[in-house]
């Protein structure tokens, strides 16, 4: 995967929006943006780029853009992109529909057709936010479907929305230790998701391939575990019953990430185990609390797990991550 980081601070007050517009253009779309804070324009862009899928973490402040059909004829990527507000509002007009999504909304629109968009900051003066662009052609949905969705509200605060919110909100937080391997079957998760959010949007899952729903139920089985490790009940009769699907489905589901739905519970619970024992915050925390809090209820248990998989004692790792 590759990663790079732009920060206009890094050149001086005067280039910096010029610095940011070419690096947008290249990245993205060219569109034409004017912003109230061209002469300090202080902001910063993460791309991602997972191979089919690009993924952009950025700060700035208010600025407008336009798309136009003169931009397009000289250069159309053929792209979808979805844009997630973190903080402040986002405000877009495509096909003659206008729509304004604030903290945690998507906005959905085409970058093959002309647009308005309209970023507004929040009360610090930055806009955060997210956009994920993806081919039309890795879509498993018609385009005359897709082009109903352009420039409409996505909420994500629930259901799928939201389930696709944490999704993006992972890839960037574990980026960096992704693999090449690693970046292409995410890309493949992540166009299935958002497949399937367009298809809720759209009432159309019937529509979807078989390999997009098992994406979607295995990601949301995910976040079932990762919501319940504190629950020492958490098995696999557990789970296949909250999704009301067969014991046998279940363990179909994990059989392609080479571990069992056991060992995968296992492993998100030591991960967990992993990092609070060496948050100097929680330093005065017994070793067997920590275990507790994410389902290991036995002692000796927990501490050969926690060898196997790191190759320290509770307590060896807790030491060596300082006072």
């Amino acid at each position: 995967m590759i990663e790079a980081v732009f920060r206009t601070e890094d050149v001086p007050a005067s280039d910096r929006f010029a610095m940011w517009h070419e690096m947008a253009a290249q990245s993205l779309v060219p569109t034409l943006a004017r912003s109230d804070h061209e002469a300090d324009f202080r902001a910063v862009s993460r791309v991602l780029d997972f191979g089919t899928t690009q993924v952009y973490e950025m700060t700035y402040p208010s600025l407008r853009s336009r798309r136009t059909a003169a931009m397009i004829r000289r250069s159309d990527p053929e792209t979808y992109c979805l844009s997630l507000a973190r903080r402040g509002v986002t405000q877009m007009t495509q096909f003659d529909r206008q729509t304004t999504a604030g903290s945690a909304d998507m906005v959905f629109y085409d970058n093959s057709h002309p647009y308005h968009g309209q970023i507004v900051a929040d009360g610090t003066g930055t806009f955060d936010g997210m956009v994920l662009q993806i081919p039309k052609a890795a879509l498993p949905l018609p385009a005359d479907k897709l082009t109903s969705m352009v420039s409409t509200h996505l909420p994500s605060h629930d259901g799928i929305g939201a389930l696709f919110r944490h999704h993006l909100e992972h890839l960037v937080q574990h980026a960096s230790g992704y693999t090449t391997d690693d970046a292409a079957r995410l890309s493949a998760v992540t166009v299935d998701l958002f497949a399937a959010v367009c298809a809720h949007h759209l009432e159309a899952t019937a529509t979807l391939p078989p390999e997009t729903h098992r994406q979607v139920l295995r990601r949301r089985i995910h976040a079932f575990i990762q919501h319940n490790l504190d629950d020492p009940g958490l098995r696999p009769e557990a789970i296949a019953a909250a999704h009301q699907i067969s014991i046998r489905h279940l363990y179909q589901l994990f059989r392609d990430q080479d571990l069992t739905v056991a060992a995968w519970i296992r492993r998100c619970r030591l991960e967990h185990c992993h990092r609070d024992l060496a948050d100097p915050a929680l330093r005065s925390q017994p070793i067997h609390l920590i275990a507790a809090r994410w389902g290991f209820i036995n002692n000796a248990h927990f501490s050969r797990a926690f060898r196997a998989a790191y190759g320290l004692s509770p307590a060896e790792h807790r030491s060596s991550c300082g006072p």
